[in-house]
């Protein structure tokens, strides 16, 4: 595991599932993460200081507190007593597991804790050093915004539409992504103006280096679909992969040539780019090859071992050579190869059949059939698309993740949660089941392989398939995971970005975990808060301004956040009816409930400024949240909100009435917790990456231990008309005990309270104690407590209207910490007696709210230097992180046509694999001893004229590998204008230099130790052959093999025995 932040690092992915950002990471150097404007260093060192002791005084004024005699304010705002239910604690009622380090999973570094917000949807965002120049504002095709409240500081690009997929280029300092509106475009990740110069603009402040953020440097509309992924060959091109099959090559020769275009020439740029494409499947028509390439390509991975190209839907796969372009299988998802059909010759029915002219109509009858055919072949592709997309069903053997490991096996995940290992030929080796949801991403590195949920779990796997841990990483699907640093970072679907120790499960989590947790006090802070939450059965009517100043805004200034619940603000079949009819489709809300959110606006607005972040009604229920505008809120939802990183939810309620309904009442409060899930509405575009308001479905409990939603929040609130009445007495006494303001006999009789007793409902919930009449049932416009029911019916009063909650405590006396995060007391519970509007008199609960919060910046800091300070951990770090000494054959090969010669690499490491990886710096032309420079290709890509195989692999202990260098007869070259080739021109008889490179690295660090080769080709019409040259026998001779003389070698473990005893120089 290497340190956990290092200057440039670049953390990508080859794929990106939804459409979120982020998608590109930079890491910072430096330790100060919470300022955006650049600092000095020792300004920044003030500031840490300053926050570890703001932490410091409140922990200790704490503890002081909890000794000393109560103040006269604190006797004025004393908590009120509280009834505690029975049956909590245990089954769905256990509380969740709270701590500094969380205790079901490895310490983790923590990037992004926050969800994302509206301001970042569709924008890229690239985490880096801290201390640039910060522009200011998003949007407008200009300015950016930098850094947030506690991650780790990034830089966000323009607005954009909605990303797809990306794809780094690390040799050129690039990013490519792909759109929905079909563009791709490339952005410059280390400053620069983007005019194509590639002149880094670095500014020095306080003896810092401070660059720019990254800018699109080129832009073309690639596909008339979204561009659905992106991968760049081992040989530097880039391929793009659309709906209905479409794949296109981008070769590198003309993105390059764009790319360093000039300002005065880069309006030619586009048109170069779009008119460069290889369209595949007009290659293989041209060729009359065959084949089924009609899903959408939703994945496309490089096989950089092998030099191929896997392209895969939802149900089928395809295997091509990156370097000829051929197509080499196709096969299902079971490891059959399909049935080939005949493409079409006609590439989008829809567009050729709308623009066929009139006089197509006299064509002959074979013209006739033949565009019938291509319509109904269309017609059944996009049923094919929209099935494959869970239109027509869910297959549970859907591809949804696909990834090559070390040894060159290609691992697949299925949407049943199965993992199927395949080799580099496409053919089904074995598969694994091990967690039973659905796979969202997969990320491997050495020895492990990473599986992503949509479960929020992260599993590490062997090679061989082995389970070596597991843990919950996220609340919500884990949508993409990447390494960089040493770190296996995972990015959620709300937004936030987590990290762990590529050697976790290990033996570095036990000593961060005791670390960590005892200096909690260092970057802990409590929060004092104080929340109102009202409910009111309006009983289809429309309050006056008066009663809901009296209900609400007479009290609103002192709370920071409001919740509201209405029970029947319009009833009846037909109204319910058509609110059924609406969630089917969707949709919600009505102009009454509207009208009592507005009219509550007004009222909250009179004496402090609050913004209503959620809202949601269903059939007569509706529910809203106001937050106090300097209250740090961090995304609503209808019925949960992320208060200081800690989850609140609230419930509004309205159970089955009458008298002898008691256990429908209790039923109704079971089905509610236990299947209530917070959803975000999919009818929205940008729902998945907005993190705005969620609304609440009811589902079976589907988490990965059957527990509810509910039982992960750290603070609960029921509100509403829960229906419970009085029990053994009637109309005459209940009217009795109440003008003598007798409660607790009446409270005696009180079902709920009997039921919470012993258990049946509300488990472990807590109510402050009733102090104010009950609140049902009252003639309308009747004002004292002579308004209780007086008609024939006589209704018994009851406490029909309630507030209960449920926060972080075990105990009835516990201290705020990140153990128990949230601590909740009751300071007024109240029923406004003088509101005469409704049936139902409104009732309001004022909570005091201490909410325990890490300060991530603090925190990452601690983190950090643990990991430099703990002897412990350095030793661990230097046994986990050695690099094995490898030696390889020859620095020097020298190659004619169609030569082929072995370079071996030798782990000389006893005890360690080591891994290997080969790549290209670029390659030359030499002229009568002149050489050019270098060009360096995509991605460190090879020339087209050399292949390497394997490129990559694993060495085992005192073992050789093998590696295949060989000129491949590459004497043409062709030119194509769109998708069609147009241009063939022999290639040069001039000798070629590719300068290699082979990156070694062990199985737990991302520091490589690198060797260079040089591969020199020498054109077959020199007069002077290898043999003659006496410079060049000495290496060769000792070094390489020529084709007769070797085998080619299954797999990179394979071993020749007489091999270890040559010479190396």
């Amino acid at each position: 595991m290497d340190p956990p932040f290092t200057q440039n690092d670049v953390v990508s992915s080859s794929h990106t599932r939804h459409h979120h950002s982020p998608t590109l990471m930079y890491f910072p150097s430096s330790d100060d993460d919470d300022d955006n404007d650049a600092v000095s260093p020792s300004a920044a060192s003030i500031h840490s200081t300053t926050k570890r002791l703001d932490c410091m005084l409140q922990f200790l004024d704490r503890k002081l507190s909890t000794s000393t005699a109560p103040s006269s304010d604190h006797t004025r705002n004393r908590p009120m007593p509280e009834f505690v239910a029975h049956g909590g604690g245990n089954g769905i009622f256990r509380l969740p597991p709270r701590a500094a380090v969380h205790p079901l999973r490895p310490p983790s570094l923590e990037l992004r804790p926050h969800p994302l917000r509206e301001t970042q949807v569709d924008l890229y965002s690239s985490w880096g050093d801290g201390d640039g120049d910060g522009e200011g504002g998003v949007g407008g095709g200009s300015g950016v915004r930098v850094g947030d409240e506690e991650s780790v500081p990034f830089r966000e690009s323009v607005w954009t539409s909605p990303a797809m997929c990306l794809v780094a280029d690390d040799g050129n300092k690039l990013v490519w992504s792909g759109h929905r509106d079909g563009r791709i475009r490339c952005w410059l990740m280390d400053g620069g103006d983007g005019d194509g110069d590639h002149d880094r603009v670095v500014l020095e402040d306080n003896n810092r280096k401070l660059r720019s953020p990254f800018k699109e440097c080129l832009s073309w509309h690639a596909h008339r679909g979204p561009v659905l992924s992106l991968t760049i060959t081992s040989y530097g091109d880039l391929w793009s992969g659309s709906e209905g099959g479409a794949i296109k090559i981008w070769p590198w020769e003309a993105l390059e040539k764009s790319i360093h275009l000039t300002r005065e020439e880069r309006h030619m740029a586009v048109i170069m780019v779009e008119r460069s494409y290889v369209d595949l499947r007009s290659h293989l028509t041209t060729n009359g090859s065959n084949n089924m390439l009609t899903s959408d390509i939703k994945y496309l991975v490089s096989d950089n071992s092998r030099g191929n190209v896997w392209s895969a839907g939802y149900f089928s796969f395809a295997l091509w050579d990156a370097r000829t372009r051929e197509l080499l299988k196709v096969f299902n998802t079971d490891g059959q190869i399909e049935n080939k059909l005949e493409v079409s010759s006609i590439q989008d029915v829809s567009v050729d059949l709308i623009s066929a002219s009139r006089k197509d109509k006299t064509q002959s009858s074979v013209g006739f059939f033949q565009r019938s055919r291509n319509a109904i072949m269309g017609a059944a592709d996009a049923v094919r698309r929209v099935a494959a997309k869970g239109g027509l069903g869910d297959d549970n053997r859907r591809t949804e993740a696909l990834v090559v490991t070390m040894d060159g096996m290609i691992w697949t995940g299925c949407s049943s949660g199965l993992l199927v290992q395949w080799d580099g030929n496409g053919n089904r080796i074995q598969d694994f089941i091990y967690h039973p949801f659905a796979v969202q991403c997969l990320c491997t590195f050495g020895m492990q392989i990473w599986v992503g949920y949509v479960s929020g779990t992260v599993q590490v796997l062997d090679l061989k398939g082995n389970l070596i841990g597991g843990w919950v990483a996220h609340s919500s699907p884990i949508l993409n995971m990447t390494i960089g640093s040493g770190y296996i970072f995972a990015l959620a679907n709300h937004g936030g970005i987590r990290g762990w120790s590529i050697t976790s499960p290990g033996p570095l989590d036990s000593i961060l975990r005791s670390e960590l947790s005892g200096k909690e006090f260092l970057y802990t802070k409590v929060e004092k808060l104080k929340i109102l939450c009202g409910t009111w059965n309006v009983g289809q009517g429309k309050a006056s301004q008066d009663s809901l100043t009296s209900w609400l805004g007479s009290v609103a200034s002192d709370v920071g956040i409001v919740v509201v619940g209405l029970q029947e603000v319009e009833m009846g079949a037909g109204f319910l009816a058509m609110s059924a009819a609406k969630e089917t489709v969707g949709l919600e809300g009505s102009s009454v409930g509207q009208w009592w959110l507005d009219t509550i606006d007004k009222t909250l607005d009179e004496g402090s400024t609050f913004e209503r972040v959620g809202s949601r009604q269903l059939a007569g229920m509706v529910i809203a949240v106001w937050v106090k505008i300097d209250i740090r809120f961090n995304g609503a939802v209808g019925l949960r909100i992320r208060v200081y990183d800690q989850i609140m939810c609230f419930v509004n309620c309205h159970f089955a009435a009458h008298l002898d309904a008691v256990n429908r009442r209790n039923s109704d409060f079971d089905h509610v917790y236990r299947t209530m899930s917070f959803g975000r509405p999919t009818s929205l575009s940008y729902a998945t990456a907005a993190g705005t308001s969620s609304v609440p479905i009811f589902r079976g409990t589907n988490s990965a231990e059957g527990i509810p939603e509910l039982s992960e929040a750290d603070m609960i609130v029921f509100l509403g008309d829960f229906n419970y009445r009085l029990d053994g007495i009637s109309y005459d006494e209940a009217r009795d005990f109440v003008s003598q303001r007798c409660f607790d006999w009446l409270r005696e009789r009180d079902q709920l309270r009997a039921e919470m007793e012993a258990g049946n409902v509300f488990q472990g919930m807590r109510e402050a104690e009733i102090t104010f009449p009950p609140t049902y049932k009252f003639e309308r416009h009747q004002a004292g407590l002579a308004g209780y029911d007086s008609g024939e019916k006589k209704r018994i009063p009851a406490w029909c209207d309630r507030v209960l909650y449920r926060d972080s405590r075990s105990s009835s006396v516990a201290d705020c910490s990140l153990e128990c995060p949230v601590i909740a007391s009751v300071l007024q519970y109240e029923a406004c007696m003088d509101v005469t509007d409704s049936d139902h008199k409104p009732v309001r609960c004022i909570f005091s709210t201490d909410i325990a919060r890490v300060d991530e910046s603090i925190r990452r800091q601690e983190f950090g230097e643990i990991i430099e300070s703990n002897e412990k951990i350095r030793y661990l770090m230097k046994e986990l992180c050695k690099i094995p000494e490898t030696i390889i054959s020859t620095n020097n090969i020298i190659l004619q046509n169609q030569d082929t010669l072995i370079l071996r690499v030798t782990n000389k490491c006893a005890d360690e694999d080591a891994f290997f990886e080969i790549r290209c710096k670029g390659q030359c032309t030499i002229t009568e001893d002149l050489v050019s420079n270098h060009q360096l290709r995509g991605s460190f890509g090879f020339p087209r004229w050399l292949e390497v195989i394997p490129a990559t692999g694993i060495i085992k202990p005192e073992h050789i590998a093998e590696v295949s260098v060989h000129h491949e007869e590459f004497q043409t070259q062709e030119e194509y204008v769109d998708g069609i080739v147009q241009n063939s021109w022999c290639e040069d008889s001039r000798d070629k230099e590719a300068l290699l490179f082979v990156k070694v690295y062990g199985k737990y660090t991302t520091q490589t130790r690198n060797h260079n080769v040089r591969v020199h080709h020498c054109y077959s019409s020199k007069k002077n052959p290898i043999a003659s040259q006496p410079n060049s026998s000495r290496p060769v001779q000792g070094g390489v093999l020529h084709r007769s003389d070797f085998q080619r070698l299954s797999s990179s473990y394979d071993v020749v025995d007489q091999l270890q005893k040559l010479h190396n120089p």
